[in-house]
């Protein structure tokens, strides 16, 4: 990464005795999109607020281009931030709401005007100059809170879950904005949300956090591909873990094991040695089912797949629109979630409820951790 726009080194927050972050070391990239995902309570809104000026580190480091900011307000700092509820002045005018911080900076009037014209354009507001923030819509709305934030031409724009009130159709038009406006005015954007698709969607790069601390930090892609451990798994999407027991190892990085009582072959970037307890992770879409009538029919049925020897039997189906999941008993009695797209060439569903199946997977797809309770 070259030099970051923001960096956290080892930075702790405390409330009344309480650890609300710990350890936070994080760096910002010039012109990056990054989001901050995770529950409430997570911290991610401390960080948020630390970065923004609006609280102080208990210890630790806060850089901006290269420069402490401990004790700089938050009026002094090249960072600026939309709040969930955008705290709009509902009795000013648009132009007015953008130009409060022009204002208060002693900017003169042509600068002002020439600088609110140049925010409304970009997001999408010209000719709106003179309503009332109560006569636009909750998408105008976030877009001038936006426009407010930008005119001063900050070096990061803070996000605080800005789109949290908005509608779903709404929420997604104004995702594609957002990543839209981050292109355009090429600075670095920093997202809380709680939403894994929000965050997936626009970010180059996802932190996942849980009780103060940095569980992973990666691409959308490598978050949801490679989680660290099951918490960011299950955080982030569907997942099915299933448990196993390393037996031997057969190859660089390759190893067999039970897994819910089928002798299968595992893929593991992780150290795991024989007799070690271990998750498989498989997302709903990896697993590849059949009938097991068809597999005894054909044995070169699932001759591509890395292994197919997880037996069960359908309890449900489940519509999703383009396609459906088809709940699945293994013979141990494990349940696990399969997502199945509809055949082309027929109107019937490929499973029903009751039908013996089989479960593979290719090979590479899985992910090994080590055990946890």
């Amino acid at each position: 990464m070259d030099k970051p726009v923001i960096e956290l080194i080892e930075v702790n927050k405390q409330y009344n005795g309480e650890q609300a972050l710990s350890d936070i070391s994080l760096r910002v990239a010039d012109g990056e999109f990054l989001s901050l995902l995770g529950p409430s309570g997570c911290g991610k809104t401390t960080l948020l607020r630390l970065i923004g000026g609006f609280e102080s580190c208990t210890s630790g480091t806060l850089l901006l281009d290269g420069m402490p900011v401990e004790g700089i307000p938050p009026e002094k700092r090249a960072v600026n931030t939309v709040f969930q509820n955008y705290a709009l002045f509902p009795h000013m005018s648009v132009f007015d709401n953008v130009a409060f911080g022009l204002r208060m900076a002693r900017k003169a009037q042509d600068e002002i005007n020439g600088l609110v014209a140049q925010a409304l354009k970009r997001v999408q507001l010209t000719g709106r100059e003179r309503r009332r923030p109560s006569e636009l819509s909750g998408g105008q709305q976030q877009r001038v809170a936006i426009a407010r934030a930008i005119v001063n031409q900050p070096r990061v724009l803070l996000l605080d879950e800005p789109l949290s009130a908005l509608d779903h159709r709404l929420r997604k038009q104004m995702q594609r904005e957002l990543k839209r406006l981050q292109r355009t005015l090429n600075i670095s954007f920093i997202l809380v949300t709680h939403d894994q698709d929000e965050a997936f969607a626009m970010s180059d790069r996802v932190v996942v956090m849980q009780g103060g601390h940095i569980e992973q930090i990666g691409t959308p892609m490598e978050i949801y591909e490679e989680p660290v451990n099951l918490y960011v798994a299950d955080f982030v999407g569907d997942i099915n873990v299933l448990d196993g027991v390393i037996e031997q190892q057969s190859g660089p990085q390759t190893f067999a094991a039970m897994v819910e009582g089928a002798q299968v072959s595992l893929r593991s970037k992780r150290n795991v040695t024989p007799g070690q307890r271990v998750h498989v992770l498989l997302r709903p879409e990896d697993f590849r089912l059949e009938l097991e009538q068809d597999v005894a029919k054909s044995r070169d049925l699932f001759a591509s797949f890395h292994q197919a020897k997880l037996k069960g039997t359908v309890q449900r189906l489940y519509y999703q629109g383009a396609t459906y999941d088809v709940e699945v008993t293994l013979e141990d009695g494990k349940t696990v979630q399969v997502t199945e797209f509809f055949d082309e060439d027929s109107e019937d569903l490929s499973f029903k409820p009751g039908d013996k199946v089989i479960l593979g997977w290719y090979e590479g797809w899985e992910v090994v951790l080590p055990y946890e309770k």
